[in-house]
């Protein structure tokens, strides 16, 4: 495979046997680069990744992103390695970008990610490979109305550098109107800007991070058993104030218990599925539980996440390393 920089007026991205591209149908129009803050619902430019996008059809896109090589959160301690996380970040701030930008969703609307899960393609998903310019191929599908406003849809997309694929990712959103989601969180919309006790963190060594502040699970008592830890004054993972616990912290809370119980605490989650319940809310303690899994591949590790809040559970997710990945 020979690695390509793309041109800017770059189509549909599908890939030959041989893993290039074969440029299929025009662009609607040229690529726009406006991706303000409002758009991905980021308000750091550190933590904002897509950079620019492009109409190929009523439901395909194109969508230029840049991975970097050193982040504030997005990083994984051994420091060789990208964060596989990024992948799902990314998706989330391509699609929400692309539903405002495109297919008309109000930028106070709320957006509910379902469920949402990625694989790494390219092995060891190393720095050297994963970061810089990245192109995604976006597509929309099971697109639900409700009247001319976006009720929801899936997204399948695929992650390339140059020629090379780098991963694959898809999700599940719904959309709810500011009026609507009022409604629906009227007895919580008090807790928005609410202090929130901050409880100890697990030694960050032990879950994967190099700083504390950083951290998301607290020790408990129970083996593999963690009190959610929330910090809302993290600027990552509480970008704005808000009435519950953003999704991406329960994604991260899933990745830290992962690495907590396999040995060496270097499990890197080059997949993941994950599928969310219901809201996490601030106000109650969420705790979450890991199992390793029995795994006939001895290459591969697997560990179950789940959490669970008032007796009902909030998400559940499983997490993969693929051991191969370490001799790249």
């Amino acid at each position: 495979m020979v690695d390509i920089d793309l041109p800017d007026t770059v189509t549909r991205a599908e890939t030959e046997p041989s893993g290039l591209y074969r440029l299929t149908i025009p662009p609607q129009r040229g690529w726009i680069t406006d991706v303000s803050h409002e758009l991905v619902h980021r308000s750091d430019p550190r933590d904002i990744f897509p950079t620019a996008w492009c109409r190929l059809s009523d439901t395909e896109f194109s969508v230029s992103a840049q991975w970097p090589r050193t982040h504030h959160f997005f990083a994984v301690a051994s420091g060789r390695h990208q964060d596989p996380l990024l992948i799902a970040e990314t998706m989330r701030q391509a699609t929400m970008m692309l539903a405002h930008a495109e297919l008309g969703v109000p930028v106070d609307d709320q957006f509910v990610m379902w469920d949402l899960a990625y694989d790494t393609v390219v092995p060891g998903f190393a720095l050297e490979v994963a970061s810089g310019k990245v192109l995604i191929a976006l597509t929309c599908s099971d697109v639900r109305k409700r009247g001319k406003s976006l009720a929801g849809m899936r997204v399948d997309l695929r992650f390339y550098r140059g020629s090379t694929v780098l991963a694959t990712s898809s999700g599940r959103i719904s959309c709810t109107s500011a009026r609507a989601y009022r409604r629906l969180r009227q007895d919580r919309l008090d807790m928005v800007g609410s202090p929130v006790p901050l409880s100890p963190g697990a030694d960050p060594y032990e879950v994967g991070r190099t700083a504390e502040s950083d951290v998301v699970l607290t020790p408990t008592p129970r083996p593999n058993r963690w009190r959610l830890r929330l910090d809302t004054t993290h600027s990552t993972l509480f970008r704005r104030p808000n009435d519950h616990v953003p999704g991406i912290l329960l994604l991260e809370a899933a990745r830290q218990a992962a690495v907590a119980v396999t040995p060496g605490h270097t499990f890197l989650p080059t997949s993941v599925e994950i599928a969310f319940h219901k809201y996490a809310e601030l106000d109650s303690p969420c705790w979450v539980e890991a199992e390793l899994m029995p795994s006939d591949d001895s290459s591969r590790t697997i560990v179950q996440v789940r959490g669970q809040q008032d007796g009902e559970p909030v998400f559940t997710s499983e997490l993969a390393h693929t051991h191969e990945d370490d001799r790249s």
